[in-house]
């Protein structure tokens, strides 16, 4: 129980730098440029990890690397962007909190894990949580931006689960930074041609784009990966929903955007369906299912087989 609520701690990591990067991103980066914002937020992340790591893919995982760098960095930081920029920071976060839902239901044909009734009553209160934050009536919302949060959340969910499927007998260091590579290799000559030359980054810029690449997306997504190869996936989406808590925080401390009692009630409502869905005295026997244990045992049978 004790080690769970490390990695517990662990994948939080990533919902909290997630949730502040809505604000960076709205605050400090610019608003026309989305391609190349989010190539400039993964190709320099990966190539950190991949310096760390020292490790190239190995037969399958260059597609592997390809298909999850394209759902989980390349398609989701270009709709993340839009969002963040369309939308008042409380509202960007707000709209991802319903993958947990959405990574149960995927999860359970994809890696065979059928959601316990805990995640499932967890993320149903976190889910109207969600609803009470959105719909508080505090300003007009963008459509487009809800949209494009909204289609970020499904491609991500898929993303994260199919990474979770293709996870074992490889390094999460690695394959993250794999991924990002990949992902912004896709993006950069994509951007060049819609967007033109790279836009001109004052030195606050330049800060805003290093906090972005260094932890919101790779230490962030290091820490999700390897939450979701030690957790069960309903614990980890339950986890996310700490990325809305954290985004309407920020915006209403530093952004001044207004927080109604409304907007409070959903917040106590989310952080309760976070609580409901952590890991109890079951939580051995479903971390055992998504623990790197068996991938240990099998890890010198899969580096044979790619050789």
């Amino acid at each position: 129980m004790e080690a769970n609520m490390r990695w517990v701690a662990l994948t939080a990591v990533a919902p909290v730098a997630w949730g502040t990067n809505y604000f960076v991103t709205h605050e400090f980066l610019p608003a026309d440029r989305p391609l190349y914002g989010a190539a400039l937020r993964a190709l320099p992340a990966g190539l950190v990890l991949l310096a760390l790591c020292r490790r190239l893919p190995r037969g399958a995982w260059w597609w592997r690397s390809a298909v999850l760098g394209l759902l989980n960095m390349s398609v989701f930081f270009v709709l993340v962007y839009t969002a963040s920029q369309l939308l008042p920071t409380s509202v960007a976060s707000t709209v991802m909190a319903v993958a947990p839902l959405t990574m149960m239901l995927i999860a359970w044909p994809l890696v065979s894990e059928r959601p316990r009734t805990a995640h499932l009553a967890g993320a149903a209160i976190g889910l109207g949580g969600v609803c009470l934050m959105l719909l508080s009536g505090v300003e007009t919302v963008s459509v487009p931006g809800v949209l494009a949060s909204a289609a970020a959340m499904l491609v991500s969910s898929f993303g994260f689960i199919l990474a979770k499927r293709w996870s074992a007998g490889v390094d999460v260091l690695a394959s993250t930074a794999w991924q990002l590579t990949a992902g912004g290799l896709f993006l950069l000559p994509v951007a060049a041609a819609v967007e033109g030359r790279p836009p001109a980054l004052s030195g606050q810029t330049v800060l805003a784009f290093g906090y972005v690449t260094l932890i919101a997306t790779a230490l962030a997504f290091a820490a999700w990966f390897t939450g979701l190869r030690h957790l069960p996936t309903g614990t980890v989406g339950l986890i996310g929903l700490l990325n809305p808590v954290t985004g309407v925080l920020l915006g209403t401390v530093v952004a001044k955007e207004s927080l109604t009692v409304q907007q409070l009630g959903g917040l106590v409502l989310v952080l309760a369906g976070v609580v409901l869905g952590r890991p109890k005295r079951a939580g051995r026997q479903d971390t055992g299912q998504a623990s790197p244990h068996p991938e240990r045992v099998r890890e010198p049978r899969t580096r044979v087989a790619r050789r």
